[in-house]
């Protein structure tokens, strides 16, 4: 795997930051999640507003499973170390071990989501749908949008492991590596909230 260097031929100790360009494609992805996270903080404040409307349909102390959606916490939170590992791996220069550390986050990735679709198969069954009561709507749009957030970053995630296996690991890939898992440690820290928000404030009142 041929790798493009500095122009002193050796990559430097942060190649993300080693040009302009990727200077200023961190600080736009500063930006973009600082806008993601005003969309977000929406979604949390419907919910709060209408995790009590049940009319019809089961409450969130009724259905959720604890034990499960730890399980799925745990998960996602360990594909964040993963990722910290791929960065590391990748200021060492070593594209080998990087590009194993983030096959492990897209797997981990994927057991989040199969644990999350498990996790709405069995709430449907129970009745509680996006059209059972507001705070099933309010659940599902904010769940829900994390969760296209989680396929987005598996995506892309696995979109760069594949270039990086072509290209290799330079200052051109370098930024797009970085911010890949700026957005994945993203992604989780907006978990932790949503596991707290929801399903703990659900379980306890």
């Amino acid at each position: 795997m041929a790798n493009t260097h500095h122009a002193d031929g050796v990559l430097p100790a942060e190649p993300e930051k080693a040009t302009l360009e990727g200077k200023n494609k961190v600080l736009a992805f500063w930006l973009f999640l600082g806008g993601e996270t005003v969309l977000f903080g929406t979604l949390f404040a419907s919910f709060i507003a209408l995790r009590n409307q049940v009319p019809s349909g089961p409450t969130g102390d009724q259905i959720f499973v604890l034990p499960m959606v730890a399980a799925a916490t745990l998960i996602l939170l360990t594909s964040s170390l993963t990722s910290v590992f791929a960065t590391i791996a990748m200021h060492k220069h070593n594209l080998k071990a990087m590009l194993g550390w983030l096959t492990a986050t897209v797997l981990l990735g994927l057991a989040f989501l199969g644990l999350e679709i498990y996790e709405f198969v069995e709430y449907v069954h129970e009745g509680h749908t996006f059209t059972s009561s507001a705070f099933g709507t309010s659940f599902y749009t904010l769940v829900g949008f994390h969760g296209a957030h989680v396929v987005f970053g598996i995506v892309w995630i696995s979109l760069l492991i594949f270039q990086g296996m072509k290209k290799g690991l330079t200052v051109v890939t370098a930024p797009k590596f970085y911010v890949a898992g700026l957005y994945w440690h993203y992604v989780d820290v907006v978990w932790v909230f949503i596991f707290t928000v929801v399903y703990l404030m659900g379980k306890v009142g």
